[in-house]
């Protein structure tokens, strides 16, 4: 089972569980943990292969990584701690697993909070994967996830977001990142289905304004979608909890809080 831990509140009923992205850990929510502890349960875990989450001999053997069996890790941890119902916050590709996870167990979700969320991969993002899928046998895969991690977070004041990842991302293994990265090839019929698709979950999309790659598919994406809103935070590129944490707590819990009014 994923690594993961747990916050009981003493009266509070909700649960808000926590997903990071590709490269990160449960450490990238250290920022959040204080203020919802105040307010909700809180689950936050380790994905596959990441932060203590470490891969076994067993998996070396077990099928290919998939969108779906990253979800089933993280249904089995909600599963074995009994939470019958979850608010969900994710970060970047974590918000492609909490739309995943609403696809396939639509019961277990209150809501979705997508941080710095991919819902379409432009142009440029396309061709960023294609040459890293080219490149990731012979170059260092270091060197790759910091280019990327550049590209994403190119500006000034996104240095410490990107240093974060990239600091999460040393302690996985080159064989762990290549798998992951594999997953970029089922990426875009997922994520075509999921634009064509209002699930109808209350669902807040909290962008960077400086998130040029994925914020103008998101504002495309919230003007379809009926039980959709999106919160733009200046100044702020694509790691939205990282950069600006105190705007991001704010708006989170305000609307989790207003969904139980």
């Amino acid at each position: 089972m994923l690594n993961y831990y747990s916050y009981p509140h003493t009266t509070s009923k909700e649960w808000v569980t926590f997903v990071h992205g590709a490269g990160g850990s449960s450490s990238i929510w250290f920022k959040q943990v204080r203020d919802f502890r105040k307010h909700f349960n809180i689950l936050i875990l380790d994905l596959r292969g990441h932060g203590d989450s470490k891969p076994k001999l067993k998996d070396t053997f077990k099928a290919k990584y998939t969108f779906d069996s990253i979800t089933a890790d993280i249904v089995e941890v909600i599963d074995h701690l009994k939470i019958e119902k979850s608010h969900f916050i994710g970060i970047s590709l974590g918000t492609i697993l909490i739309r995943n996870l609403a696809e396939k167990r639509p019961e277990m979700v209150k809501s979705m909070i997508m941080g710095g969320a991919i819902i379409k991969m432009n142009f440029r993002s396309q061709v960023l994967m294609k040459l890293g899928n080219i490149f990731k046998s012979v170059v260092p895969y270091m060197l790759l996830y910091k280019l990327f991690a550049f590209i994403i977070m190119p500006k000034k004041n996104h240095k410490n977001s990107r240093l974060l990842f990239v600091n999460e991302a040393k302690k996985l293994y080159q064989k762990e990142f290549l798998r992951w990265f594999k997953l970029t090839s089922e990426i875009n019929p997922l994520l075509r289905f999921f634009r064509t698709k209002d699930i109808k979950i209350p669902t807040l999309y909290v962008m960077g304004a400086e998130d040029h790659l994925f914020l103008p598919s998101i504002k495309n994406i919230v003007a379809k979608h009926v039980t959709s809103s999106l919160f733009v935070i200046e100044n702020c590129g694509h790691v939205v909890n990282v950069e600006q944490p105190e705007m991001f707590n704010n708006q989170t819990i305000r609307f989790i809080s207003s969904l139980r009014a």
